[in-house]
Protein backbone atom coordinates (compact mmCIF):
# COMPACT_ATOMS: atom_id res chain seq x y z
CA UNK A 1 0.00 0.00 0.00
CA UNK A 2 1.67 2.95 -1.53
CA UNK A 3 0.26 5.89 1.17
CA UNK A 4 1.60 8.43 -0.94
CA UNK A 5 0.10 7.65 -4.14
CA UNK A 6 -3.42 7.36 -2.32
CA UNK A 7 -3.01 10.54 -0.60
CA UNK A 8 -2.37 11.97 -4.39
CA UNK A 9 -5.25 10.24 -5.75
CA UNK A 10 -7.73 11.49 -3.20
CA UNK A 11 -6.65 15.40 -3.83
CA UNK A 12 -7.22 14.82 -7.61
CA UNK A 13 -10.54 13.29 -7.37
CA UNK A 14 -11.73 16.52 -5.09
CA UNK A 15 -9.62 18.74 -7.03
CA UNK A 16 -12.01 17.64 -9.63
CA UNK A 17 -15.55 18.32 -8.29
CA UNK A 18 -14.11 21.38 -6.36
CA UNK A 19 -17.83 23.15 -5.65
CA UNK A 20 -19.21 19.24 -4.29
CA UNK A 21 -16.45 19.02 -2.03
CA UNK A 22 -16.76 22.88 -1.41
CA UNK A 23 -20.59 22.05 -0.71
CA UNK A 24 -19.80 19.19 1.27
CA UNK A 25 -17.42 20.94 3.17
CA UNK A 26 -19.88 23.53 4.07
CA UNK A 27 -22.11 21.59 6.87
CA UNK A 28 -19.03 20.88 8.65
CA UNK A 29 -17.80 24.85 8.64
CA UNK A 30 -21.19 25.91 9.58
CA UNK A 31 -21.07 23.17 12.94
CA UNK A 32 -18.04 24.12 13.87
CA UNK A 33 -17.92 27.51 13.07
CA UNK A 34 -21.24 27.41 15.74
CA UNK A 35 -19.73 25.18 18.16
CA UNK A 36 -16.59 27.73 18.76
CA UNK A 37 -18.66 30.49 18.40
CA UNK A 38 -21.68 29.54 20.64
CA UNK A 39 -19.40 27.96 23.64
CA UNK A 40 -17.01 31.65 23.54
CA UNK A 41 -20.26 33.64 23.99
CA UNK A 42 -21.13 30.96 26.95
CA UNK A 43 -17.79 31.52 28.64
CA UNK A 44 -17.91 34.67 27.84
CA UNK A 45 -20.86 35.75 29.88
CA UNK A 46 -19.91 33.01 32.89
CA UNK A 47 -16.48 35.16 33.23
CA UNK A 48 -18.21 38.28 32.89
CA UNK A 49 -20.67 36.96 35.53
CA UNK A 50 -18.11 35.78 37.53
CA UNK A 51 -16.02 39.20 37.43
CA UNK A 52 -19.23 41.37 38.16
CA UNK A 53 -19.72 39.41 41.44
CA UNK A 54 -16.04 39.35 42.36
CA UNK A 55 -16.64 43.38 42.06
CA UNK A 56 -19.13 43.28 44.64
CA UNK A 57 -16.72 41.37 46.87
CA UNK A 58 -16.00 37.77 46.11
CA UNK A 59 -16.22 36.77 50.04
CA UNK A 60 -19.27 38.83 51.22
CA UNK A 61 -22.04 37.64 53.69
CA UNK A 62 -25.59 38.69 52.94
CA UNK A 63 -27.59 38.21 56.42
CA UNK A 64 -31.49 38.90 55.90
CA UNK A 65 -34.05 38.63 58.44
CA UNK A 66 -36.80 35.81 58.03
CA UNK A 67 -36.38 31.44 57.76
CA UNK A 68 -36.62 29.79 54.64
CA UNK A 69 -39.18 30.35 52.70
CA UNK A 70 -41.07 27.21 51.63
CA UNK A 71 -43.73 27.07 48.94
CA UNK A 72 -43.45 31.24 47.94
CA UNK A 73 -45.20 31.45 51.22
CA UNK A 74 -45.55 35.26 52.04
CA UNK A 75 -43.74 35.94 55.87
CA UNK A 76 -45.62 37.49 58.46
CA UNK A 77 -43.83 41.08 58.72
CA UNK A 78 -43.05 40.49 62.98
CA UNK A 79 -40.56 37.47 61.20
CA UNK A 80 -38.95 40.15 58.82
CA UNK A 81 -37.96 42.32 61.88
CA UNK A 82 -35.48 39.56 63.97
CA UNK A 83 -32.22 41.01 62.84
CA UNK A 84 -31.65 43.81 65.20
CA UNK A 85 -28.60 46.62 65.91
CA UNK A 86 -28.12 44.24 69.17
CA UNK A 87 -26.98 41.23 66.64
CA UNK A 88 -24.81 43.63 64.32
CA UNK A 89 -22.86 44.54 67.91
CA UNK A 90 -22.69 41.78 68.65
CA UNK A 91 -21.67 39.69 65.09
CA UNK A 92 -18.84 42.65 65.58
CA UNK A 93 -17.79 41.98 69.08
CA UNK A 94 -17.61 38.43 68.69
CA UNK A 95 -16.68 37.75 64.67
CA UNK A 96 -13.38 35.74 64.90
CA UNK A 97 -13.68 35.47 60.83
CA UNK A 98 -15.32 38.94 59.80
CA UNK A 99 -12.89 41.89 58.13
CA UNK A 100 -16.00 43.79 58.01
CA UNK A 101 -19.06 44.70 59.13
CA UNK A 102 -22.31 46.68 57.85
CA UNK A 103 -26.00 47.43 59.18
CA UNK A 104 -28.29 47.55 56.03
CA UNK A 105 -31.35 49.71 56.28
CA UNK A 106 -33.35 51.65 53.42
CA UNK A 107 -35.64 54.38 52.85
CA UNK A 108 -37.42 55.45 49.10
CA UNK A 109 -38.61 58.76 48.13
CA UNK A 110 -37.75 61.90 45.71
CA UNK A 111 -33.93 63.30 45.73
CA UNK A 112 -34.53 67.05 45.60
CA UNK A 113 -31.22 69.14 45.24
CA UNK A 114 -32.78 72.61 43.93
CA UNK A 115 -34.99 72.29 40.91
CA UNK A 116 -33.44 69.18 39.94
CA UNK A 117 -35.45 65.80 41.40
CA UNK A 118 -34.49 62.25 40.91
CA UNK A 119 -36.12 58.95 42.17
CA UNK A 120 -34.01 57.10 44.53
CA UNK A 121 -33.40 55.26 47.89
CA UNK A 122 -30.81 56.14 50.37
CA UNK A 123 -29.02 52.97 51.88
CA UNK A 124 -28.50 53.03 55.54
CA UNK A 125 -25.09 51.76 56.57
CA UNK A 126 -22.05 51.21 58.37
CA UNK A 127 -18.51 52.68 57.92
CA UNK A 128 -17.23 49.00 56.83
CA UNK A 129 -19.45 48.91 53.84
CA UNK A 130 -17.88 50.44 51.19
CA UNK A 131 -14.63 48.45 51.89
CA UNK A 132 -17.33 45.47 51.69
CA UNK A 133 -18.86 46.30 48.42
CA UNK A 134 -15.55 46.86 46.87
CA UNK A 135 -16.53 51.09 46.70
CA UNK A 136 -14.01 53.59 46.33
CA UNK A 137 -14.56 57.43 47.35
CA UNK A 138 -13.06 59.68 44.54
CA UNK A 139 -13.84 62.86 46.72
CA UNK A 140 -14.51 63.79 49.81
CA UNK A 141 -15.08 61.45 52.43
CA UNK A 142 -16.72 58.60 54.26
CA UNK A 143 -19.05 59.39 57.21
CA UNK A 144 -17.74 58.35 60.56
CA UNK A 145 -18.78 56.69 63.76
CA UNK A 146 -18.92 59.46 65.24
CA UNK A 147 -21.39 60.61 62.63
CA UNK A 148 -23.22 56.84 63.08
CA UNK A 149 -23.94 57.57 66.82
CA UNK A 150 -25.03 61.29 66.27
CA UNK A 151 -27.63 60.01 63.50
CA UNK A 152 -26.20 63.02 61.36
CA UNK A 153 -27.69 64.18 58.07
CA UNK A 154 -25.02 63.28 55.82
CA UNK A 155 -24.35 61.34 52.88
CA UNK A 156 -22.41 59.73 50.06
CA UNK A 157 -24.11 59.60 46.90
CA UNK A 158 -22.87 57.49 43.21
CA UNK A 159 -22.35 59.28 39.83
CA UNK A 160 -25.80 59.32 38.85
CA UNK A 161 -27.08 60.99 41.36
CA UNK A 162 -24.51 63.89 40.89
CA UNK A 163 -26.03 63.18 37.11
CA UNK A 164 -29.17 63.89 37.89
CA UNK A 165 -28.83 67.07 41.18
CA UNK A 166 -26.10 68.49 39.89
CA UNK A 167 -27.17 69.35 35.91
CA UNK A 168 -25.01 71.99 35.83
CA UNK A 169 -21.71 70.82 36.92
CA UNK A 170 -21.73 72.04 40.13
CA UNK A 171 -19.68 70.57 42.62
CA UNK A 172 -21.47 68.60 44.74
CA UNK A 173 -19.37 68.25 48.06
CA UNK A 174 -20.71 70.40 51.13
CA UNK A 175 -24.71 70.61 48.92
CA UNK A 176 -27.88 70.17 50.49
CA UNK A 177 -29.75 67.15 48.79
CA UNK A 178 -33.16 66.41 50.64
CA UNK A 179 -35.10 62.95 50.86
CA UNK A 180 -38.72 63.03 51.97
CA UNK A 181 -38.27 66.66 53.87
CA UNK A 182 -35.19 65.22 55.48
CA UNK A 183 -31.41 67.49 54.38
CA UNK A 184 -28.80 65.44 53.77
CA UNK A 185 -25.50 67.30 53.58
CA UNK A 186 -23.18 65.67 50.96
CA UNK A 187 -19.64 64.62 52.15
CA UNK A 188 -18.24 62.35 49.29
CA UNK A 189 -18.61 60.82 45.91
CA UNK A 190 -18.31 57.26 44.94
CA UNK A 191 -16.13 56.28 42.08
CA UNK A 192 -18.56 55.36 38.94
CA UNK A 193 -19.00 51.64 39.05
CA UNK A 194 -21.65 50.98 35.53
CA UNK A 195 -24.17 48.69 35.06
CA UNK A 196 -23.73 44.85 36.71
CA UNK A 197 -24.54 41.97 34.49
CA UNK A 198 -28.28 42.10 35.95
CA UNK A 199 -28.76 45.74 34.39
CA UNK A 200 -28.49 47.04 37.46
CA UNK A 201 -27.24 50.89 37.98
CA UNK A 202 -24.29 50.77 40.41
CA UNK A 203 -24.15 54.47 40.50
CA UNK A 204 -27.43 54.93 41.72
CA UNK A 205 -26.71 54.99 45.01
CA UNK A 206 -26.78 57.22 47.92
CA UNK A 207 -25.13 56.07 51.52
CA UNK A 208 -25.69 57.11 55.25
CA UNK A 209 -25.72 56.37 58.33
CA UNK A 210 -27.79 53.48 59.63
CA UNK A 211 -29.11 55.00 62.68
CA UNK A 212 -30.03 58.49 60.19
CA UNK A 213 -32.54 55.81 57.75
CA UNK A 214 -33.65 54.52 61.33
CA UNK A 215 -34.18 57.41 63.08
CA UNK A 216 -35.36 60.45 61.00
CA UNK A 217 -36.91 58.11 57.90
CA UNK A 218 -38.53 54.81 59.27
CA UNK A 219 -38.85 55.02 62.94
CA UNK A 220 -38.26 51.37 63.55
CA UNK A 221 -35.76 49.18 65.98
CA UNK A 222 -34.68 46.49 63.48
CA UNK A 223 -32.13 46.16 60.60
CA UNK A 224 -33.05 44.74 56.80
CA UNK A 225 -30.00 43.15 56.32
CA UNK A 226 -26.44 42.85 57.44
CA UNK A 227 -23.65 42.96 55.37
CA UNK A 228 -20.30 41.07 56.19
CA UNK A 229 -17.20 40.02 54.73
CA UNK A 230 -14.76 37.27 55.81
CA UNK A 231 -11.23 38.14 56.13
CA UNK A 232 -10.56 35.23 52.78
CA UNK A 233 -12.72 33.82 50.41
CA UNK A 234 -11.09 30.82 52.13
CA UNK A 235 -12.66 31.38 55.36
CA UNK A 236 -16.07 32.04 54.02
CA UNK A 237 -17.30 29.03 55.28
CA UNK A 238 -15.84 29.76 59.07
CA UNK A 239 -17.38 32.69 58.92
CA UNK A 240 -20.74 31.77 57.78
CA UNK A 241 -20.76 29.29 60.82
CA UNK A 242 -19.60 31.44 63.22
CA UNK A 243 -21.94 33.95 62.46
CA UNK A 244 -24.83 31.50 63.08
CA UNK A 245 -23.74 30.24 66.38
CA UNK A 246 -23.59 34.05 67.46
CA UNK A 247 -27.06 34.65 65.67
CA UNK A 248 -28.44 31.57 67.13
CA UNK A 249 -27.19 32.57 70.42
CA UNK A 250 -28.28 35.96 70.05
CA UNK A 251 -31.67 35.03 68.99
CA UNK A 252 -32.12 32.48 72.34
CA UNK A 253 -33.15 29.62 69.67
CA UNK A 254 -33.23 25.96 71.24
CA UNK A 255 -31.47 23.17 69.17
CA UNK A 256 -34.55 22.44 67.39
CA UNK A 257 -35.45 25.46 66.09
CA UNK A 258 -34.73 26.66 62.57
CA UNK A 259 -33.35 29.59 61.94
CA UNK A 260 -34.75 33.12 61.92
CA UNK A 261 -32.31 34.54 59.46
CA UNK A 262 -30.94 33.91 56.80
CA UNK A 263 -27.33 33.70 55.40
CA UNK A 264 -26.29 33.83 51.88
CA UNK A 265 -22.56 34.43 50.28
CA UNK A 266 -21.33 35.43 46.90
CA UNK A 267 -20.25 31.95 46.72
CA UNK A 268 -23.70 30.69 46.36
CA UNK A 269 -24.82 33.29 44.17
CA UNK A 270 -21.63 31.93 41.79
CA UNK A 271 -22.41 28.74 41.45
CA UNK A 272 -25.69 29.41 40.97
CA UNK A 273 -25.33 31.58 38.07
CA UNK A 274 -22.31 28.98 36.90
CA UNK A 275 -25.09 26.61 36.35
CA UNK A 276 -26.99 28.17 34.88
CA UNK A 277 -24.84 29.62 32.71
CA UNK A 278 -23.04 26.03 31.96
CA UNK A 279 -26.56 24.58 31.03
CA UNK A 280 -26.80 27.12 28.56
CA UNK A 281 -23.51 27.06 27.15
CA UNK A 282 -24.29 23.30 26.39
CA UNK A 283 -27.09 24.11 24.71
CA UNK A 284 -26.64 26.19 22.32
CA UNK A 285 -23.08 23.73 21.93
CA UNK A 286 -25.84 20.96 21.57
CA UNK A 287 -27.71 22.98 18.62
CA UNK A 288 -24.19 23.76 17.07
CA UNK A 289 -23.49 20.48 16.68
CA UNK A 290 -26.71 19.51 14.91
CA UNK A 291 -24.79 21.35 12.24
CA UNK A 292 -21.92 18.75 12.28
CA UNK A 293 -24.03 15.80 11.97
CA UNK A 294 -25.89 17.04 8.96
CA UNK A 295 -22.07 17.78 7.81
CA UNK A 296 -21.78 14.26 8.56
CA UNK A 297 -24.64 13.13 6.79
CA UNK A 298 -23.41 15.05 3.79
CA UNK A 299 -20.25 13.78 3.61
CA UNK A 300 -22.28 10.35 3.88
CA UNK A 301 -23.84 11.25 0.71
CA UNK A 302 -21.35 12.68 -1.18
CA UNK A 303 -19.07 9.65 -0.76
CA UNK A 304 -22.05 6.75 -1.84
CA UNK A 305 -22.32 9.50 -5.08
CA UNK A 306 -18.74 9.04 -5.47
CA UNK A 307 -18.28 5.36 -5.16
CA UNK A 308 -21.07 5.14 -7.94
CA UNK A 309 -20.33 7.67 -10.56
CA UNK A 310 -16.23 6.07 -10.22
CA UNK A 311 -17.60 2.33 -10.40
CA UNK A 312 -15.86 1.69 -13.55
CA UNK A 313 -12.48 3.47 -12.23
CA UNK A 314 -12.63 1.19 -9.16
CA UNK A 315 -12.83 -1.84 -10.92
CA UNK A 316 -10.31 -0.87 -13.61
CA UNK A 317 -7.90 -0.18 -10.03
CA UNK A 318 -8.63 -3.57 -9.42
CA UNK A 319 -8.26 -5.20 -12.02
CA UNK A 320 -4.31 -4.07 -12.13
CA UNK A 321 -3.53 -4.75 -8.79
CA UNK A 322 -5.26 -2.96 -6.27
CA UNK A 323 -6.39 -4.52 -3.52
CA UNK A 324 -9.98 -3.65 -0.87
CA UNK A 325 -7.81 -2.12 1.39
CA UNK A 326 -6.48 -0.05 -0.95
CA UNK A 327 -9.82 1.02 -2.69
CA UNK A 328 -10.85 1.70 1.37
CA UNK A 329 -8.39 3.75 2.17
CA UNK A 330 -8.94 5.86 -1.05
CA UNK A 331 -12.06 6.56 -0.33
CA UNK A 332 -11.83 7.12 3.55
CA UNK A 333 -8.40 9.72 2.92
CA UNK A 334 -10.85 11.44 0.73
CA UNK A 335 -13.54 11.45 3.57
CA UNK A 336 -10.92 12.75 6.24
CA UNK A 337 -9.69 15.57 3.99
CA UNK A 338 -13.45 16.74 3.43
CA UNK A 339 -13.88 17.06 7.13
CA UNK A 340 -10.31 18.20 8.35
CA UNK A 341 -10.56 20.92 5.61
CA UNK A 342 -13.59 22.36 6.68
CA UNK A 343 -12.84 22.11 10.21
CA UNK A 344 -9.48 24.29 9.63
CA UNK A 345 -11.51 26.62 7.75
CA UNK A 346 -14.70 25.61 10.51
CA UNK A 347 -11.99 27.27 13.38
CA UNK A 348 -10.83 30.20 11.56
CA UNK A 349 -14.43 31.33 10.39
CA UNK A 350 -15.24 30.81 14.34
CA UNK A 351 -12.83 32.73 15.97
CA UNK A 352 -13.14 35.44 13.25
CA UNK A 353 -17.01 35.28 14.49
CA UNK A 354 -16.33 35.59 18.05
CA UNK A 355 -13.90 38.51 17.66
CA UNK A 356 -16.27 40.04 15.27
CA UNK A 357 -19.27 39.81 17.89
CA UNK A 358 -16.82 41.03 20.40
CA UNK A 359 -15.75 44.25 18.64
CA UNK A 360 -19.55 44.83 16.65
CA UNK A 361 -22.10 44.12 19.40
CA UNK A 362 -19.90 44.32 22.39
CA UNK A 363 -20.79 40.86 24.00
CA UNK A 364 -18.61 39.00 26.39
CA UNK A 365 -16.92 36.52 25.01
CA UNK A 366 -14.10 34.09 25.40
CA UNK A 367 -12.90 31.84 22.85
CA UNK A 368 -11.65 28.63 24.72
CA UNK A 369 -9.02 26.33 23.64
CA UNK A 370 -10.35 22.77 24.26
CA UNK A 371 -13.72 23.90 22.33
CA UNK A 372 -11.06 24.26 19.12
CA UNK A 373 -9.43 20.92 19.82
CA UNK A 374 -12.54 19.22 20.52
CA UNK A 375 -13.86 20.69 17.43
CA UNK A 376 -11.44 19.57 15.45
CA UNK A 377 -11.12 16.27 17.29
CA UNK A 378 -14.74 15.77 16.28
CA UNK A 379 -14.12 16.79 12.61
CA UNK A 380 -11.37 13.98 11.81
CA UNK A 381 -14.18 11.64 13.94
CA UNK A 382 -16.77 12.78 11.57
CA UNK A 383 -14.49 12.14 8.45
CA UNK A 384 -14.01 8.66 9.29
CA UNK A 385 -17.16 7.68 10.79
CA UNK A 386 -19.83 9.06 7.87
CA UNK A 387 -16.26 7.84 5.10
CA UNK A 388 -16.24 4.54 6.32
CA UNK A 389 -19.61 3.19 4.76
CA UNK A 390 -19.03 4.55 1.81
CA UNK A 391 -15.59 3.36 1.70
CA UNK A 392 -16.24 -0.37 2.95
CA UNK A 393 -18.91 -0.27 0.15
CA UNK A 394 -16.37 0.56 -2.77
CA UNK A 395 -14.05 -1.57 -1.32
CA UNK A 396 -16.51 -4.32 -1.78
CA UNK A 397 -17.07 -3.66 -5.42
CA UNK A 398 -16.58 -6.86 -7.83
CA UNK A 399 -14.17 -6.00 -10.17
CA UNK A 400 -15.65 -7.70 -13.07
CA UNK A 401 -19.18 -6.12 -11.81
CA UNK A 402 -17.27 -2.41 -11.76
CA UNK A 403 -16.29 -2.96 -14.89
CA UNK A 404 -19.44 -3.98 -16.57
CA UNK A 405 -20.83 -0.96 -14.69
CA UNK A 406 -22.45 1.59 -17.42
Amino acid sequence: MNWTNLFKIALKALANNKMRAFLTMLGIIIGVASVITMIALGQGTKKNIQDEISSMGSNMIMIHPGGERRGGVRLDPSEMQTLKVSDYESLRREGLFLAGLSPNVSASGQLICGNNNYPSSVSGVGTDYIAIRQLNIESGEMFTETDIRKSAKVCVIGKTIVDNLFTEGQEPIGKIIRLNQVPLKVIGVLEAKGYNTMGMDQDDIVLVPYTTVMKRFRAIDYLEGIFASAISVEMTDLATADIEDILRRQHKLKAGDANDFMIRTQQELSDMMNTTTNLLTTLLACIAGISLLVGGIGIMNIMYVSVTERTREIGLRMSVGARGIDILVQFLIEAILISITGGIIGILLGCGASAAVRWLAHWPVAIQPWSVVLSFLVCTVTGVFFGWYPAKKAAALDPIDALRYE
